[in-house]
C-alpha cells in the first residue's frame, strides 16, 4: 500500500469545474499526491493541468484569473445580429468555436513543469522502476464522444481507431474534444485517414463520471481512486439531491436539455462501491454554461470543493473499502452508456 498516492477521476460540468481544483488542493494539503488522472469536459481541463505538474494552488490561480466570457468565441460572420447565431448552428453545428479554449490550454501546458505538448510528454514512469501496466501508460486520460460512430472515446488510447499514434496526440486538442458541449461549442471534426469524418463532442454525452475507468480488478490496489463529482446539493445520506430548475423560454429549455443529457445517466447508475469513494461537491446553483461568473462565485465554488474533500477524508477508510468491495466488477459504465444511446443517436442525426 502507498497511502500518500491517489488516482483521480474528475466529472465534467462546464464552469462548475472550478470546484474540482479546490478539492485537489485539499487532497494535496493532506499529503495525497495525484498519480493517474481522468477527466470529462471541464474535468478534463483540471485533469490536464494536474497531469502536467501544476499544483492545486497553481490551478486555483489559473482558474480564478480566467475570463470565462472569452470561451464564447465567435467568428465575425457569426456575430451578425439575429442571423449570426442561427448561421453558426446551421453551418458549424455550434454557437461558439472553442478555439480560445484550446489555445489558452495549449499555452498553459507548454509552460507547465512537465512542458506538455503531446501525450508522449505524459508517459508514466514508476518511481521504483517497476514495469508499468499498459493501461496506465499515460498520466492523463480524457473522455469524449464520437457522435458519428455513436461511441465513447477514451483518449489518447482510442485515437488509434482513426489511424493516429496516441503518443503524438495533442493534449490541448484532446481536451477540446472532451469539452465541446453540444450546440454550444462546435464539434471537433476528426478524420480517420480513409475519407470519413467523425464529429467529436463532450464526453458527458455518454458518461460524465466514469469513476471506475482506472480499476484493474486487483484485490490489493496500491492506492485508492477517488471520484470528484459535482452535485446541486446532497441529501442526509450523502447522495445527490436534484433541485428542479425553472424553464421559462427557449434558451433555458436548451440549457436544461444539455444539462440533463450530460449529467442524468451517471447520477442514476452510480454504484455503492463507487459512491463510497466519491467526493460530492455542491455547485451552489451555478449552471454548466454560466460563463459570466463573478469573482465571488469563483471563490465560493473553489472553497466548496476544498470543504467537500476535507469532510470526505474524515471518514474515508481505504482498507475497509478494499475488504468490502475487492475484486468486484462494475456494470455501471456500460449501463450508463447504453442508457444514453437514444440521445446520442438523435444528436448524430442532426450532424
Amino acid at each position: 500500500m502507498e497511502p500518500d498516492k491517489v488516482d483521480l477521476v474528475f466529472e465534467g460540468g462546464g464552469v462548475k469545474g472550478i470546484a474540482l481544483a479546490g478539492a485537489v488542493e485539499c487532497l494535496e494539503t493532506m499529503g495525497l499526491k495525484p498519480q493517474n488522472v481522468v477527466g470529462t469536459s471541464a474535468g478534463a481541463v483540471v485533469a490536464a493541468l494536474v497531469a502536467a505538474g501544476y499544483s492545486a494552488r497553481d490551478v486555483r490561480g489559473i482558474m480564478a484569473g480566467l475570463d470565462y466570457r472569452r470561451f464564447r468565441d465567435m467568428s465575425l460572420l457569426d456575430r451578425l445580429p439575429v442571423v449570426g447565431p442561427a448561421l453558426s448552428l446551421l453551418r458549424e453545428k455550434g454557437l461558439y468555436e472553442g478555439v480560445y479554449l484550446e489555445s489558452w490550454l495549449r499555452k498553459l501546458l507548454a509552460e507547465s513543469p512537465r512542458q506538455v505538448h503531446t501525450f508522449k510528454d505524459l508517459l508514466w514512469e514508476d518511481e521504483e522502476g517497476r514495469e508499468v501496466d499498459p493501461k496506465y501508460r499515460y498520466r492523463l486520460q480524457v473522455v469524449a464522444t464520437d457522435l458519428s460512430r455513436r461511441k465513447q472515446l477514451v483518449l489518447p488510447w482510442d485515437i488509434r481507431d482513426y489511424g493516429r499514434d496516441p503518443d503524438h496526440l495533442d493534449v490541448a486538442w484532446a481536451v477540446r474534444m472532451s469539452m465541446s458541449i453540444p450546440l454550444f461549442f462546435e464539434p471537433v471534426r476528426l478524420e480517420d485517414g480513409q475519407g470519413h469524418t467523425s464529429f467529436i463532442v463532450d464526453g458527458g454525452v455518454l458518461s460524465n463520471f466514469p469513476v471506475d475507468i482506472l480499476d484493474d480488478g486487483s484485490a490489493h490496489p496500491r492506492w485508492p481512486t477517488f471520484g470528484l463529482k459535482l452535485v446541486d446539493r446532497t441529501r442526509a445520506d450523502g447522495r445527490e439531491e436534484v433541485v428542479p430548475g425553472r424553464i421559462q423560454g427557449p434558451l433555458s429549455l436548451l440549457k436544461a436539455m444539455i444539462s440533463t443529457m450530460l449529467e442524468a445517466h451517471d447520477t442514476r447508475y452510480i454504484e455503492q462501491k463507487n459512491f463510497e469513494r466519491t467526493i460530492a461537491i455542491p455547485t451552489l446553483g451555478v449552471k454548466t454554461t454560466d460563463f459570466g461568473l463573478r469573482e465571488e462565485q469563483v471563490h465560493a465554488l473553489y472553497q466548496a470543493g476544498y470543504t467537500a474533500a476535507e469532510r470526505f477524508l474524515q471518514t474515508w477508510d481505504f482498507q475497509g473499502w478494499i475488504r468490502k468491495h475487492r475484486q468486484s466488477e462494475s456494470p455501471r459504465q456500460e449501463t450508463a452508456s447504453e442508457s444514453a444511446g437514444e440521445g446520442i443517436t438523435a444528436l448524430a442525426a442532426s450532424m
